[in-house]
């Protein structure tokens, strides 16, 4: 049954259309949607001089700061600005459009502008929208031609929820299949390609004749390959760590710096928090969030759900969220993923940067803003800055400082590291902020990658965009439980597995592409990682042979020069991991972690456990999540019953 709108369409009457053709949305227009909702009591005298004051301070327009204030409902704000259009307001989800109007090829045009095709009347059509600007008569024109249509005010939830049920079976298609229809070579829906598989048949055939008839020479080769591939991996870390610990690689933005920006400059931002599962640590992440230091009425905050993942819409229902902040749900469809359900709700981004959190993020307030700077102040190409990331939870348990000590040489060293070398830099899986065209133009986050971060910085550096680091930091919860952080490890393990694969797949084009240092860099930091954790283990039970028994037997495995640079591996290898334990520690005054830092290689062992199982499931499941438990850390848990407490 239809229902009636607002302000209904009179077909004798001439529509106010064409007379606001040339009118602009200023301060005038906002003042006088103000004085309707004031006149109908939907908003209080105080709540308007606060977002008068705030529109002094940020330039945003009263619109979105009566909103993102949560100081009208959007549904009475639409309906004032109706009135002082003088045209009909519809609810579509009342009076949804008619389909056969809308364009496939003009989906995003309906998300960037607000605005869709709604229904025939009087032999003209009717678009939704909920604002009339000239650019928007422009748009129209250019599609529909001048004066053969008329505009009916709706809110911006409106257009939101009727495009994405309009074009649910698209948005789904494209957040799966975008990247892999478009560059199917840089796609990982394929582990290997043909070529690859003839290579790897070629390997295991040769590898086999020679374990057949030359055995000893075969052995002693690979043994060779194995040694050299140690150590110039080590050798090649150590570099990176010297340099980021000794040199200020990264973009460093001065409280000065943030103090001088003016509000009114900023652009919008996108901030994108990809969730499943997570309704018991949803309120801590939407309290993180309130406190970023960043015009809420230029903010744009998607919390990106699963649509059968109930218990967390409801509780995100529940929690009043501010008018910044939208649910996007995402159909189910395989691969369920991250990197599918942020490619979903990218189509419904209309920010100038765009950035990722996780649901148990607790980024600096600031980030943001050191973010614009960083872009403001740098070249064209630079498409992404990746802030740090470390943990809220690090005296937890052994495990937590471990995982603490290794982020921090991650973030702090070795990625700036990367950055002053002008290499390619896989990035963080969350706080990493994008220019959103550039994102958009190499093709998103490849949804069958379960290290979509790391793939992303690599294609965006064969796409000749560069990436940054900068000094803000985002704090997590570190996984304190072994079961959990095997999960987690295996995962990252095999997305890097799947990164390596994916990139190999043209050898000579990635070297034309990032240049000589970059592919050799792409080897020894995502290829050869994987590779020496799964060869660990049997080094350990060769080594121990031949020290335990005193023998030759497995001596022969190493001759010279082979035997010096094995015994360089182990002796170095990890005294250099223990040296880059305790030097993280200092570098984040983390001096509860110095002792402990000494057991970094038993930490390791660790890593050679979890990449056989990152092994198993890249050739059994390589598109499998293997999702990570938030809210199981002490600290959590203590944060969500004060945040119970004080929304009581």
């Amino acid at each position: 049954m239809a229902h009636a709108v607002a302000r209904p369409l009179d077909p004798d009457k001439p529509s106010a259309t064409p007379l606001l053709r040339d009118r602009v949305e200023g301060d005038a227009f906002h003042l006088a949607v103000a004085k309707v909702l004031l006149h109908r009591k939907k908003l209080s005298l105080s709540g308007f001089a606060a977002a008068l004051r705030q529109q002094a301070e940020t330039g945003s327009d009263l619109a979105h700061i009566i909103i993102a204030g949560g100081l009208v409902r959007p549904m009475d704000y639409y309906k004032a600005v109706a009135s002082v259009y003088q045209l009909p307001f519809v609810n579509l989800q009342l009076d949804p459009i008619d389909d056969t109007l809308a364009d496939i090829h003009d989906r995003v045009d309906y998300s960037d502008r607000n605005l869709i095709p709604w229904r025939m009347q009087a032999g003209r059509l009717c678009i939704a929208t909920t604002s009339i600007t000239p650019e928007q008569f422009e748009w129209a024109d250019a599609r529909y031609g001048a004066n053969t249509y008329d505009f009916v005010i709706t809110s911006p939830f409106d257009i939101l929820w009727q495009t994405g049920k309009l074009f649910r079976a698209w948005d789904t298609f494209f957040a799966r299949e975008a990247l892999n229809s478009w560059k199917p070579e840089h796609s990982a829906k394929e582990t290997l390609n043909k070529p690859q598989v003839l290579g790897l048949i070629g390997i295991l055939i040769a590898l086999t004749a020679g374990l057949v008839f030359a055995a000893s020479a075969t052995l002693v080769t690979l043994m060779a390959v194995a040694t050299t591939i140690y150590t110039l991996t080590f050798l090649f870390k150590f570099i990176l760590t010297f340099v980021g610990s000794s040199r200020r690689a990264d973009m460093q933005i001065s409280p000065e710096a943030i103090a001088e920006i003016d509000d009114r400059s900023l652009p919008i931002y996108t901030v994108l928090v990809p969730m499943y599962r997570e309704a018991n640590v949803l309120a801590l992440l939407v309290s993180a969030l309130k406190k970023l230091d960043y015009p809420a009425s230029k903010l744009e905050v998607k919390l990106v759900l699963e649509e059968d993942d109930h218990e967390t819409i409801d509780v995100a229902k529940g929690l009043r969220l501010p008018g910044s902040f939208e649910i996007v749900r995402v159909p189910p469809s395989e691969p369920r993923t991250k990197p599918k359900a942020c490619n979903y709700a990218l189509q419904f981004c209309r920010g100038e940067f765009i950035t990722i959190y996780d649901a148990e993020d607790q980024p600096e307030p600031d980030q943001m803003k050191k973010a614009v700077l960083a872009f403001r102040t740098s070249g064209e190409r630079l498409a992404c800055v990746q802030a740090r990331l470390n943990y809220f939870n690090r005296s937890e348990n052994w495990l937590t400082g471990m995982f603490t000590l290794e982020y921090s040489q991650w973030f702090d060293f070795l990625l700036p590291g990367l950055d002053w070398m002008k290499v390619p830099i896989p990035l963080g899986g969350t706080s990493n902020h994008f220019k959103l065209a550039a994102l958009r133009q190499v093709g998103a986050w490849d949804p069958y990658n379960v290290t979509e971060d790391a793939d992303l910085g690599i294609r965006l550096a064969q796409e000749g965009f560069t990436v940054g680091i900068i000094n803000s930091t985002t704090y997590e919860e570190a996984n304190g439980f072994l079961p959990s952080w095997v999960y987690q490890r295996s995962r990252w393990i095999k997305g890097y597995m799947q990164t390596w694969l994916v990139h190999m797949r043209h050898p000579v084009r990635l070297w034309q592409t990032i240049g000589a240092k970059g592919f050799f860099s792409f080897q020894f930091f995502v290829g050869a990682p994987p590779f020496t954790m799964l060869l660990a283990p049997i080094m350990w039970v060769i080594t121990a042979l031949v020290w335990l028994t005193h023998s030759y037997d497995f001596g022969w495995l190493f001759p010279e020069p082979i035997g010096t640079m094995a015994l360089f591996n182990l002796m170095l290898g990890n005294l250099f991991l223990v040296y880059f334990g305790v030097v993280a520690a200092l570098k984040r005054r983390y001096y509860d972690l110095v002792l402990p830092g000494v057991l970094m290689p038993v930490y390791w062992v660790l890593h050679s456990l979890a990449s056989y199982k990152a092994l198993w499931q890249l050739i059994v499941a390589p598109h499998y999540w293997e999702k990570t438990e938030h809210g199981l850390s002490k600290v959590t848990q203590e944060r969500m019953q004060a945040e119970e407490t004080s929304a009581r």
